[in-house]
């Protein structure tokens, strides 16, 4: 037989806390959550975690020769502005300066360090591989396309880095040698043919950067600049017979 016993409500004490404690508590108030939105993060960190800009061989005796040079200059001389806002590492080449001079002056007055010279075509001689960081992410300007540009584009990527062929800021003697360099390295993986403007703003990555004005002070000075350089660089190919 069941037995039903009789409920009994049991009386539950006050649970005390000490006074330290309870002056540590804060009310929630609700109104004040509501009326404080959230502030996001202002970032402080570059989307390219190590970025680096190359510019190969631009001496003076080249300008006679090289189709467009002086649109190579512009373009490069818009990097170099970019570089010293953010602080962006830049290595620099001559090839064989006793014999063929040294950097044309536009490019050479900003320059954070001398060139390095060397006798290989390609920029990645062991004194500029000492300085890279690992997985460097570099904008490579320069002559010429189709020699000097493919094997340091080449060689940087079978280093382990990440080259930026800039298409507005190379060139060759032969007009017709630019656009054929240019089309093998986009076939090659790893390495990636863009522009001077894309690569900045890719390497910034967030318009909300502390250093947004910098880039965006660049981009405006060279506007019309960069307009006719891209009217010329990359050449258009040649119509065909």
């Amino acid at each position: 037989m069941l037995i039903r016993r009789p409920f009994h409500l049991q009386t539950l004490r006050p649970v005390i806390f000490p006074s330290s404690n309870l002056a540590r508590l804060r009310p929630l108030s609700l109104s004040h959550s509501l009326s404080s939105p959230l502030k996001m993060a202002t970032p402080t960190e570059l989307r390219f975690k190590n970025p680096a800009i190359f510019v190969c061989d631009m001496q003076d005796k080249f300008r006679n020769v090289i189709y467009e040079f002086d649109s190579i200059v512009t373009t490069t001389v818009k990097l170099l502005a970019y570089a010293q806002s953010l602080s962006i590492p830049v290595h620099t080449t001559t090839q064989t300066s006793a014999k063929l001079g040294a950097t044309v002056p536009a490019i050479a007055d900003l320059l954070p360090s001398p060139p390095h010279d060397k006798t290989k075509f390609s920029m990645l001689v062991p004194s500029v591989a000492a300085q890279l960081q690992p997985q460097s992410r570099i904008a490579l300007v320069g002559i010429e396309s189709h020699i000097c540009i493919t094997q340091t584009a080449l060689d940087l990527r079978d280093a382990g880095h990440f080259p930026y062929v800039i298409a507005d800021g190379v060139s060759s003697c032969n007009r017709g040698e630019v656009g054929i360099a240019l089309d093998r390295l986009r076939s090659e993986p790893g390495i990636t043919v863009t522009t001077s403007e894309s690569w900045m703003y890719e390497c910034l990555g967030d318009a909300s950067h502390p250093l947004f004005k910098s880039l965006i002070t660049v981009v405006k000075n060279k506007s019309s600049e960069t307009s006719k350089v891209l009217s010329v660089l990359p050449p258009a190919p040649a119509p065909k017979i």
